[in-house]
């Protein structure tokens, strides 16, 4: 547990479809609160399972469940480590408007071709930042959109790292606390059938189908990550999160392997 003050809240240009979650900073570690589910939950257990995928451990950020008390309130939430180290996160959106003084968003949806608006996110990425394989980069995080069904991966909510020589580099994955139905407020109430909930999910990034956006990918880029973990490894992820509900955690296990059952081509 920690107790978090109003001089450690931080406001960022990553925007959410989900609101406004609030975040803190201290001593080089991140903590969000959730504020419209469980998406603590959904930071942990998915990467937690990324340890069983061909990712290297510096391509992603690892989160933790922590308990959180702000302005007399107690929280459930996550964190992680700042994994910046002196360089600065540039979001996409910001990226685009700063170099062609328009939305990334705004272009990506000029053109009625999917397949169109994937490469032109990417060639523009490289042209801009010189960085090579960015492809294979979008390629890995729509796969881990589509299986862990990640709704918030929208153009604010991808981004590159620069240094003070505008040199830029990959950002390792990160926030993934829209996936796996966290939202229980609004979108996916408990209590549902989890199945039918799982139809009317929708991809942010340049479709809305998350089975469209990893086809085109992997037509474009390869596919180029692959998994390993089974029903074991799903609940040995949620055992030590006590502050979610049996509920939480059993929908969080039927939706990871269905996931798995539909993307089994993924697993090793």
């Amino acid at each position: 547990m920690i107790e978090l003050f109003k001089k450690d809240i931080k406001t960022l240009d990553r925007k959410s479809s989900k609101g406004n979650q609030l975040k803190f900073e201290r001593d080089g570690v991140w903590y969000k609160v959730d504020s419209v589910g469980y998406e603590g939950l959904a930071e942990c257990v998915t990467s937690a399972l990324l340890h069983n995928s061909s990712l290297d451990e510096i391509e992603y950020t690892d989160y933790a469940y922590e308990t959180i008390v702000y302005n007399g309130n107690r929280y459930r939430g996550c964190k992680s480590k700042d994994f910046t180290k002196g360089w600065t996160l540039i979001t996409l959106e910001r990226l685009f408007m700063q170099n062609y003084g328009v939305s990334l968003n705004k272009m990506i949806y000029s053109t009625s071709d999917h397949e169109e608006r994937l490469r032109l996110l990417v060639d523009n990425t490289e042209r801009i930042t010189g960085i090579k394989g960015f492809g294979v980069y979008m390629n890995k995080l729509l796969t881990l959109d589509a299986l862990f069904l990640n709704e918030d991966r929208h153009t604010h909510n991808i981004a590159v790292l620069m240094n003070n020589k505008k040199q830029f580099r990959l950002c390792p994955i990160f926030d993934n606390g829209a996936a796996l139905l966290s939202d229980t407020t609004m979108d996916y109430p408990l209590g549902r059938d989890v199945y039918e909930l799982m139809k009317r999910t929708k991809a942010r990034t340049f479709s809305e189908s998350f089975e469209e956006q990893l086809e085109i990918s992997e037509k474009l880029y390869g596919s180029n990550i692959s998994f390993s973990y089974t029903e074991h490894e799903i609940l040995a992820a949620t055992a030590e999160l006590g502050d979610y509900s049996d509920e939480e955690k059993e929908r969080t296990k039927e939706i990871l392997l269905q996931m798995k059952r539909k993307y089994s081509y993924l697993f090793a």
